[in-house]
């Protein structure tokens, strides 16, 4: 009986230094930052985040009929906490925060940065983390109508600063700084492809002038901005492989690397993750701000979030929560009525989510 009251003892003790294993969503996430590789809040508590997309904010506006897709009101907010949530990623496009290249003004421009602010502020409120993705971008005159290999000079770095300046006061949000670069026509590992990562400027593959991450990162850093910046990598962000040699560097060091993953992706075994992927969560903090399938299963995201919640101590965020055909999406839902209405795909992440929280 003593030891154990001795052993109680010890453990009461240890708990009160290192903490109780916490519910992700019963803990403030306000003031998020990198600290080792892991997330931690304004108190140092570690954070873990596990999210929903929600596409619509790159796109609409450039098609010329909206700004989202879908529900974007409060109702949205309560079902991203019914599926156990606690953050969510909002793609941008480029032409229609800055409001050029001949936008109707509706849907673009100040129109368009007050909608997002009002639906980054409704998540907030709400206790979430919002990341805020450059998603899609062009080079120029060139209408920003869908993905390219790397973010360009002429109205990234513009896009970073305004952005930046607007959010910098605002401790739940997180800046993804480009989705899924693919420069150097997408190869997955090369030296060419990794120094344009970084650096920018004339390319393999690239007609236009590349912004490099670490001009991006300064970009941000040199409006105030304090805000954690998140990086991928090549091939789309599934390569992770020389991340750690060719990452900008944060003055604040308040920097972590994003991954995608899906199944139809290159790097999708636990081999290709052991091997390119964990030494990267081993030392930054790991967000994978994408990862789905497209067969409308959950075979492949199940073993995914298992092995991401190991010893990866990762963050990950589901694609999308919008009503598109489970394969081409893949989609999360069928419909938004009740909470979103899941997909075989999106119920096997609704009840992983379930079952960690």
């Amino acid at each position: 009986m003593e030891i154990s009251l001795m052993l109680f003892g010890v453990l009461c003790a240890l708990e009160a230094v290192l903490g109780a294993p916490r519910d992700p969503l019963a803990i403030t996430l306000s003031g998020i930052r990198a600290e080792g590789n892991h997330l931690v809040n304004k108190d140092g508590q570690v954070v873990n985040l596990r999210g929903l997309n929600h596409a619509g904010t790159e796109f609409a506006c450039v098609q010329g009929w909206g700004i989202f897709d879908g529900i974007y009101n409060s109702t949205l907010v309560e079902a991203f906490k019914a599926w156990k949530s606690n953050a969510v990623r909002v793609p941008l496009n480029e032409d229609c925060w800055l409001g050029i290249n001949g936008l109707n003004p509706e849907f673009s421009g100040e129109n368009y940065i007050g909608n997002i602010s009002s639906y980054v502020s409704m998540f907030t409120d709400a206790g979430f983390v919002v990341l805020l993705d450059l998603h899609w971008t062009a080079p120029g005159s060139q209408l920003a109508t869908g993905q390219q290999p790397m973010p360009n000079m002429d109205h990234s770095v513009d896009l970073w600063k305004s952005v930046a300046t607007h959010f910098k006061n605002d401790p739940n949000v997180i800046f993804e700084l480009f989705n899924e670069p693919y420069p150097d026509n997408g190869n997955w590992n090369s030296q060419a492809g990794w120094q344009c990562f970084r650096d920018g400027g004339n390319c393999p593959g690239l007609k236009f002038q590349a912004a490099g991450m670490q001009t991006l990162v300064d970009a941000v850093r040199e409006t105030g901005a304090t805000n954690l910046v998140l990086v991928g990598g090549l091939a789309y962000s599934n390569s992770l492989a020389q991340w750690p040699q060719y990452a900008p560097k944060d003055p604040l060091n308040n920097i972590g690397a994003v991954w995608h993953s899906y199944n139809f992706n290159y790097c999708n075994n636990e081999a290709c993750w052991n091997e390119y992927i964990a030494p990267v969560a081993s030392k930054y903090p790991l967000v994978v701000t994408e990862f789905g399938e497209n067969d409308c299963q959950g075979d492949y995201v199940v073993p995914l979030m298992q092995w991401l919640d190991g010893s990866n101590h990762a963050n990950y965020i589901a694609w999308t929560f919008n009503t598109w055909d489970c394969n081409s999406g893949p989609a999360l839902i069928s419909s938004y009525s009740n909470y979103g209405t899941p997909t075989s795909y999106g119920q096997a992440v609704k009840n992983y989510y379930a079952s960690k929280n």
